[in-house]
């Protein structure tokens, strides 16, 4: 009975995960995360109360003890973590088949499965050590389960740890969503509320009504029926999610545009398939699409064009000079802002360069955040040997030197190539350096349609947070324009030969994240402190006065 007890209540874990998977791009259910974390917070609270200390003298008897006592909720928290990572981030399994790099197919599918382990497992970690979390709260603090005043620490220390664990996620190399990507890009209100403190703002939020549901079932259901108790948390809950909304609805429609410099920009999505990209009938293709879209576009006379990832994947002392596209630039005058290869040392940099009207290269900006496995191999002097690069390249990929923020024609610029998306910090390091509108410049080609779906959702959240103008680029879709407030202007369709011009607004005003940045991180850190550990202290040094 033991046994089916404890598969059903993993199922309902998992399924919580599954719920919050399916908010992500292309589904895009974004209602479901404001309950989906809640069957998780339910599950690991009910483990019956504090009996007997796990601490040990020794860290392993420590460790045997938790995992004795604690290995359901644990087991739970796993489940959760597989089904809202595994499901979001099945699109990686989009880079098989790779026959087209000279993989054979059965290793192209090993590749494409290890990878998605890797970092569904990697993402896992989130969950797994909030409930480790939330579990030594309880140990530490055993009062919390005695009011509801107890509890409410515990909403609150629970909503701050998650907030913490996702930022400290953020600043590594597997990095690729915070909760906040749930609601994005149709829950545009909510993600106004990112101009405060970044994703984590929206992130706590969701945090804070999953909490109360839990609560409030929790204690609904409990064998003494609190329903003072219950009815607080349900209250508390309605508060949060519509309070948020109305808060984050009133930034939305009393936005206005802070500038009057407008910009027009033309973007050419080349639509070049990965697997012939980079051999003759890709090169070729490259330059007579490129090209042919660069001639196009300069007939609206836009201030400036931009280009995919690797528009050209061709180093660019190999494009200035010789090539069409290049001569079709001294002939139109219209500066561009291309991606080609660039070289750092003796390996090449993924970049985009602005060229002038006149043909000159008026800045460079080098791809930071490369892929993990597609773009260099983590610990390449340990396993490099052993494990053969996804990359077509012969060179390896590096990072190469940056400005802090690139100049354009109109200005300065925030840019960003693909995967840098993800990264916040990113972003918001160059706008408040000066940064008046977004470049994004990708090549989703290699992945199933869902990556460029949550690509664009991705952009969204980054124009919003940094109240910018956002134009994207991509090989073969998703381009598009998006405003500082997330709708989306134009957006073109997948696999297709697009070229488009629109109007932008250059600005520099800087929201309350961009000049502080993510200061509720901060706040939360604190909170944790408060909430967990200090009560435990006191109780410490009081025990320890008394002796």
């Amino acid at each position: 009975m033991k046994q089916n007890k404890l598969i059903t209540h993993t199922l309902w874990a998992f399924g919580g995960g599954i719920a919050m998977g399916l908010t992500s791009a292309p589904l895009e259910a974004w209602y479901l995360a404001w309950v989906a974390i809640a069957p998780l917070w339910i599950l690991i609270h009910r483990v019956p109360p504090n009996s007997s200390t796990i601490f040990a003298k020794q860290p392993w008897a420590t460790l045997k003890n938790f995992w004795r006592r604690y290995q359901n909720p644990l087991i739970f928290s796993l489940a959760w973590g597989v089904g809202y990572q595994g499901l979001t981030l099945f699109w990686i399994t989009g880079i098989h088949p790779m026959t087209w790099m000279g993989v054979p197919w059965f290793w192209s599918l090993c590749i494409a499965a290890i990878a998605w382990l890797i970092i569904t497992i990697w993402g896992m970690g989130i969950p797994l050590l909030w409930t480790v979390g939330m579990i030594l709260f309880r140990e530490l603090s055993p009062a919390v389960s005695l009011g509801w005043t107890g509890k409410l620490r515990r909403l609150v220390y629970g909503t701050a740890l998650w907030c913490v664990l996702e930022y400290l996620w953020s600043q590594g190399d597997l990095f690729w969503h915070f909760l906040a990507f749930s609601q994005s890009p149709h829950n545009l209100a909510i993600l106004q509320l990112s101009k405060w403190s970044g994703f984590t703002t929206v992130s706590m939020v969701i945090l804070l009504v999953n909490g109360c549901l839990a609560e409030f079932w929790i204690d609904f259901f409990s064998p003494s029926r609190k329903q003072t108790s219950a009815k607080l948390f349900l209250i508390l809950g309605i508060i949060f999610f519509v309070g948020f909304h109305l808060l984050g609805w009133n930034i939305l429609v009393t936005a206005t545009t802070t500038t009057d410099q407008p910009a027009k920009i033309g973007i050419i999505q080349g639509n070049i398939p990965n697997d012939i990209k980079l051999y003759e009938e890709g090169t070729t293709g490259a330059i007579a699409n490129y090209t042919k879209g660069y001639q196009t576009l300069a007939k609206d006379s836009p201030n400036l064009i931009i280009t995919p990832e690797t528009a050209l994947p061709f180093k660019i002392e190999q494009v200035i000079g010789w090539s069409k596209f290049y001569q079709a630039i001294i002939a139109e005058k219209v500066p561009v802002v291309l991606g080609a290869f660039g070289t750092e040392n003796k390996n090449f940099t993924n970049s985009l360069f602005t060229i002038g009207s006149q043909g000159e290269i008026l800045s460079r900006y080098n791809k930071q955040q490369l892929v993990p496995l597609g773009e260099y191999i983590p610990f390449e002097s340990i396993v490099g040997k052993f494990i053969d690069r996804l990359s077509p390249l012969d060179a390896h990929l590096v990072k190469g030197q940056n400005p802090v923020v690139i100049n354009t024609p109109l200005g300065k610029a925030t840019v960003a190539i693909c995967y840098e998306s993800a990264y916040p910090e990113h972003f918001r390091r160059q706008t408040v350096a000066g940064g008046t509108f977004i470049i994004i410049s990708s090549n989703d080609a290699h992945y199933s349609p869902t990556m460029p779906a949550q690509h664009h959702a991705l952009d969204v959240m980054q124009a919003i947070a940094n109240s910018r103008w956002t134009v994207r680029a991509s090989n073969t879709g998703y381009s598009g324009i998006i405003s500082p407030t997330g709708q989306t202007i134009w957006k073109s369709q997948l696999n297709q030969y697009k070229t488009h011009t629109g109007t932008i607004y250059l600005d520099t005003y800087q929201n309350t994240y961009v000049n502080f940045g993510n200061w509720l991180v901060k706040l939360s850190v604190i909170t944790i402190l408060v909430f967990g550990i200090w009560p435990q202290l006191k109780i410490q040094i009081k025990h320890f006065s008394e002796e």
